[in-house]
Order: structure tokens, then C-alpha cells, then sequence
């Protein structure tokens, strides 16, 4: 298999590392991918970005009330 962040994972296909990564790993190689994009067009002054785990994605929220979502216009 393969190691990623201490894991051990087996070869082939990984749908989903703890990290949020697809990736394929072979006796050569392991080649990973993110599964979330990062949002760069956003209210920087208001709000603020979290990771979360769970959705394997950023979350947009206010600092001000981070239960309230910000708008995100652009993501890489």
C-alpha cells in the first residue's frame, strides 16, 4: 500500500484520504488531488475561513457571527 500522513492506505483508488485528498495509489506512486477549493473572492474584511473536516471544504463565515455564511464569489 501507501502512506500518506502516517496512514496506511491500499493500492488503488482512495475516494477520500482523512485529509480530504482523492487519490491513487500504485507501486510507484501515490498521486493525490484536493477535494476542496479555496475561496480567494470573499468580504476579507468581514468574514473569515474555516476548513471543515466534514464537508471537506471552506467555509465562509463572519467574524463578527460565524453561525452566518459570507457570500464567495471566486474559489481556486
Amino acid at each position: 500500500g501507501c502512506i500518506l500522513d502516517g496512514k496506511l492506505y491500499p493500492f488503488g483508488e482512495i475516494a477520500r484520504t482523512e485529509n480530504c485528498f482523492r487519490c491513487s495509489c500504485s507501486q510507484d506512486e501515490m498521486r493525490c488531488c484536493s477535494l476542496f477549493h479555496t475561496p480567494i473572492g470573499y468580504d476579507k474584511e468581514n468574514c473569515k475561513v474555516i476548513f471543515n473536516k466534514k464537508s471537506c471544504d471552506y467555509d465562509v463565515v463572519q467574524k463578527s457571527d460565524p453561525s452566518k455564511e459570507c457570500f464567495v464569489y471566486s474559489r481556486v
